[in-house]
């Protein structure tokens, strides 16, 4: 790609690739505001000011001030410091036997809960219930049943629950949603919120994350716990090197 130079400020070249660079500088979500003529012309106009600027401090002895040297000092210690711990904690490895060896061990940390996709509705007495699942078994659709005479607010969605584990719901629909077979419409079940007609739609049984699927994240918290252990170690062994005096 042509690297075209965009502008010059007292003999110094701002380019199309310096443009490109102070964009990618910005949070992913901001980046998109640079990405047509008039976002990129804001920006090359900040460029060109802080040049401007750049030059005035230099020709104005600001490089002198004390406010200056301590934040450069500061800057100094922390860029150190941080690139000295980046040196540190690339020594820590994980290897993919290791990651397999931890997966093994731990592979019902990694679950996919039983699961059941579920449709209801909800009306306040067992005579109301017996007469709206008379009606479904006679070839009434669950669905519009729902949106006519459930009390709850997803009959909007024709009694849509959507996919829920154990422990969101109240024990006794709970129960009930986990014993249906998909397909069958629940005998009347009731709660403290009135009486149910249940419908599942889909379930699915407990199942292991697959090794391929967790890689990512043992490796990630393999890597962390020994970064921090090696940090910790490291500070300790220098505490041993340099005097501390805590006050």
């Amino acid at each position: 790609m042509d690297n075209k130079v965009l502008a010059v400020v007292n003999g110094q070249e701002i380019t199309q690739r310096d443009l490109d660079i102070a964009i990618s500088r910005f949070p992913r979500e901001r980046q998109a505001y640079f990405m047509n003529e008039e976002g990129r012309k804001q920006l090359l106009d900040q460029i060109v000011s802080f040049e401007l600027i750049y030059n005035y401090a230099k020709d104005n002895d600001i490089h002198k001030d004390e406010n200056y040297l301590r934040s450069l000092e500061a800057a100094k210690k922390e860029l150190l410091t941080q690139t000295a711990i980046n040196k540190i904690l690339a020594e820590v490895t994980v290897t993919d036997s290791e990651i397999k060896d931890y997966y093994e061990v731990n592979s019902h940390l990694f679950k996919n809960q039983e699961s059941v996709t579920a449709r209801h509705i909800l009306v306040d007495s067992l005579e109301e219930a017996n007469e709206i699942k008379k009606k479904i078994d006679n070839g009434m659709n669950f669905e519009m049943a729902a949106i006519t005479y459930s009390s709850c607010p997803s009959k909007e969605q024709g009694g849509n629950l959507g996919s829920f584990t154990r422990g969101r719901m109240v024990p006794e629909f709970e129960k009930a949603a986990f014993e249906l077979e998909v397909g069958v419409v629940s005998e009347p079940v009731q709660t403290q919120f009135g009486y149910h007609l249940i419908k599942v739609e889909n379930k699915t049984k407990d199942t292991v994350k697959s090794l391929e699927e967790v890689y990512p994240i043992i490796e990630r918290q393999l890597r962390n716990e020994r970064e921090s252990y090696k940090y910790m170690e490291f500070t300790q062994d220098l505490k041993q090197i340099y005097k501390v005096e805590l006050k």
